[in-house]
């Protein structure tokens, strides 16, 4: 695994190392918004799942058009 590779794998604060010169590591299982059972944060589950509404919204909107 390269240092880049390493650099990558290490989670990251999404709401702590908001507007931060320097990236803040998650906590992971001592952070009351991550989530133990997926092992991820709920800040990019409730991103990844609003994305996916936003898609879905927009392929209905296109068929609608059609």
């Amino acid at each position: 695994m390269t240092p880049r590779d390493q650099e990558k794998s290490i989670p990251l604060c999404p709401l702590m190392s908001v507007g931060s010169q320097v990236e803040i590591v998650c906590m992971q299982e001592n952070c009351a918004w991550y989530l133990k059972n997926y092992k991820i944060c709920s800040v990019y589950m409730m991103a990844h799942n609003s994305m996916l509404d936003v898609q879905a919204k927009q392929k209905a909107a296109k068929q609608a058009q059609q």
